[in-house]
């Protein structure tokens, strides 16, 4: 049976001494006997020297450059052992007994690989968070979404979210996994940078027949866009080009009708972005249609060897139901 000294809480940090700083102490505080590692994408901010004088007790991992998420997380996590890795953002506060739920419900079902708790707004924490709120999903063009958040439209949490459930895809904000399962999949895929790329494995993981899980007995406050802002357009370009990665990598069938009609929906949402006097997100649209032609060779190559499975969709369109629709809630 697994137990809470089987976790590893894996922090990844790039010029992060602030929020260390100031969220640190929770995940300590609050981890039980779970082993918390900071993997260091090689900062420039005196992260490192920070760690080891005023937290001794946590493992340092340093990487030798900034990988972004994929990378930094698949580089420090061959030096991880522990069956369980909590792959957790430096901007978040964890809080008490919240490892507990997630370790019940890994000895509950052997089949399940990765679980998300509860992720609720640090600044607004009344309401669920953008990035995974209560669980991720994604309709057949690749578009993803939450329980408890749809594009813009965010939740209040009453209660609604509580029970666990089989989802999607869980935010890479905090994700569980178990270490072989990580390992069988190969990691993240380094392509991504960051944005999309826990999307892309658990996809992975629902197509070689492993589960997803939200466990809501179980919560932690995440600030948001701590590294990236939201409103970078760099991020804009990762979230667009990944996404299309990771819709022709792992979509069962139809890939070429499904791809084009997302890019077709992308273009309204360019066009949607220049009328708002928003030529920044424009252009990182296009560009990031560019670079997914760019790639396309590529992601064909790696689709012919990935698994497929027939997938599980909530909505068809979440563009359609949500915009014409008006359908904002789960």
């Amino acid at each position: 049976m697994l137990q809470t000294k089987d976790i590893a809480v894996v922090i990844l940090n790039w010029n992060g001494k602030t929020l260390l700083e100031q969220f640190l102490p929770s995940v300590l505080k609050y981890s039980n006997d779970a082993v918390i590692y900071v993997a260091d994408n090689a900062s420039t901010d005196n992260s490192v020297n920070f760690i080891a004088e005023h937290f001794p007790t946590v493992k340092l991992i340093q990487n030798t450059e900034n990988g972004g998420y994929a990378k930094g997380y698949n580089d420090a996590l061959k030096q991880v052992e522990e069956p369980l890795l909590c792959l957790l953002n430096n901007d978040i506060e964890v809080t008490k007994n919240w490892l507990q739920p997630i370790v019940l419900e890994f000895n509950t079902d052997a089949n399940t690989a990765i679980i998300q708790p509860k992720i609720l707004d640090y600044k607004n924490k009344s309401h669920f968070e953008y990035a995974g709120a209560a669980g991720g999903f994604i309709d057949k063009y690749g578009y993803p979404y939450c329980r408890g958040r749809i594009f813009d439209t965010i939740e209040e949490d009453n209660g609604q979210y509580n029970a666990t459930k089989t989802i999607f895809w869980a935010s890479g904000a905090c994700l569980f996994i178990r270490n072989s399962v990580f390992k069988t999949l190969i990691g993240f895929d380094e392509s991504y940078f960051a944005h999309m790329e826990e999307i892309d494995l658990c996809w992975r993981a629902f197509n070689s027949n492993y589960n997803t899980k939200y466990v809501g007995n179980s919560t932690v406050y995440h600030v948001g866009g701590a590294t990236l802002s939201n409103t970078n357009p760099k991020k804009t370009y990762l979230n667009f080009r990944n996404s299309l990665f990771t819709l022709v990598k792992n979509i069962d069938s139809n890939v070429f009708l499904r791809t084009v009609i997302r890019m077709k929906l992308d273009g309204i949402a360019a066009v949607r972005f220049l009328l708002q006097l928003k030529p920044h997100y424009f252009f990182a649209i296009f560009k990031a249609h560019l670079s997914f032609y760019k790639n396309l060779n590529r992601l064909l190559k790696e689709r012919k060897q990935l698994p497929k499975r027939p997938n599980y969709f909530e909505t068809k369109s979440i563009v359609w139901s949500y915009f014409i629709k008006k359908r904002t809630h789960f």
